[in-house]
Formats: C-alpha cells, sequence, structure tokens
C-alpha cells in the first residue's frame, strides 16, 4: 500500500480566480482604512443597510399576505360551497307541500278555498 502523504498547496491556488479574489484586488478597501475607518461614508453606508432592511421586510410582508391570500381563498371557496347547500335546502324546506306538512303536527291545515278580496270604499275609512 501507498503510504498517506500531506497535501503540497500551491502558491496561486484560491488567490485571486474566484469573485471575491477579483472583489478584493479590484476595489481596493486596504488603502481606505490604512488612517482608520473613514466616517465620512458612515450615513450612506447606514442609508444602504436602511434600504436592505426595508426591502427584507417587503419580501416578507408580501410572502405573508400572498400566504393568507391563499388560506383565506379556500376558506372562501368551502363557504361558497356551504351556501348553495343551505339554499338548495331552504328551497326546498320552503315549497308549499313541504310547509303544509310541517305545519300538520301543529292543527294547522291547508285551506281548500281561495282568498276573498275585501275591498273598502275611500269614505268608510
Amino acid at each position: 500500500m501507498a503510504q498517506n502523504r500531506f497535501k503540497v498547496k500551491s502558491e496561486n491556488q484560491g488567490s485571486g480566480k474566484g469573485f471575491f479574489g477579483f472583489l478584493s484586488s479590484g476595489l481596493k478597501l486596504g488603502k481606505a482604512f490604512e488612517t482608520g475607518f473613514p466616517v465620512k461614508y458612515m450615513p450612506k453606508v447606514i442609508f444602504a443597510v436602511l434600504l436592505g432592511i426595508v426591502y427584507v421586510w417587503n419580501n416578507h410582508y408580501a410572502e405573508r399576505s400572498t400566504r393568507t391570500l391563499d388560506k383565506l381563498e379556500g376558506e372562501v371557496e368551502d363557504l361558497r360551497a356551504d351556501v348553495t347547500t343551505l339554499e338548495a335546502e331552504y328551497m326546498y324546506s320552503s315549497k308549499q307541500s313541504e310547509v303544509a306538512k310541517k305545519v300538520k303536527d301543529l292543527g294547522l291545515e291547508e285551506s281548500k278555498e281561495p282568498p276573498i278580496k275585501i275591498i273598502v270604499d275611500k269614505d268608510e275609512y
């Protein structure tokens, strides 16, 4: 069997080939921080951070609103189906024959004669 050996690191491995290597060589931030922290850029940095926070909050709020809307749409569909069912039951139970069956237990019965129209002269009332 072969012996285990340490891997020999090459000198130029990972030095500027990737995105962050290119970014650090292009921006040259070392010169900006040599004398201390540049205070003159603080308002712009704070503004950028606040914009980032507002962006994240807005994204979270929009996703939460979308989830709530989807949930409520499902509830509306369920309620719409319930209303349709209740309307059908109400229409069936309000038919004259069904009402007559229900009030028969109370001792009421259906009139066999048509209603009479009562006519009153204007000078009588």
